[in-house]
């Protein structure tokens, strides 16, 4: 199996959206939670669209800002773009690199800061905490 099927499998099981861009700022991926967290916007149908007409001017000309920066430097590569206290999360935007750590796009990560309230190991939904 290709490790990239790894990946994605990553990115499709987070519970958080995830919407990749190119640098050409066209959304070339949304995982399962984005595209319904977007349903709204068009969902599935932002895919090959430009992010910029989910933004308006001013989020545009951050996007570019922080685009820039991530070509200053390899090291540059995750800023803290947003704070929503409704839904207790922040959000970053994260560059994305080749193995030479060369810029091939970002996107962006929501981090929500909600504790968990399930129990540690609760297989079947009905089961209390597992012994360690």
């Amino acid at each position: 199996m290709e490790l990239s099927n790894y990946f994605k499998s990553i990115i499709d099981q987070d519970l958080c959206s995830v919407v990749i861009c190119d640098l050409e700022h066209k959304i070339i991926y949304m995982n399962p939670a984005a595209v319904a967290k977007y349903g709204k916007r068009g969902g599935a149908d932002l895919v090959g669209q430009s992010i910029f007409g989910c933004h308006n001017g001013k989020s545009e000309e951050l996007i570019r800002k922080v685009v820039a920066w991530y070509q200053e430097s390899t090291e540059h590569n995750r800023i803290y773009t947003f704070r929503n206290d409704k839904e207790n999360k922040d959000v970053y935007m994260i560059a994305l690199r080749d193995e030479a750590g060369k810029l091939i796009g970002y996107y962006e990560k929501h981090e929500y800061r909600d504790v968990e309230t399930g129990k540690l190991y609760q297989f079947d939904g009905s089961t209390a905490e597992q012994e360690r």
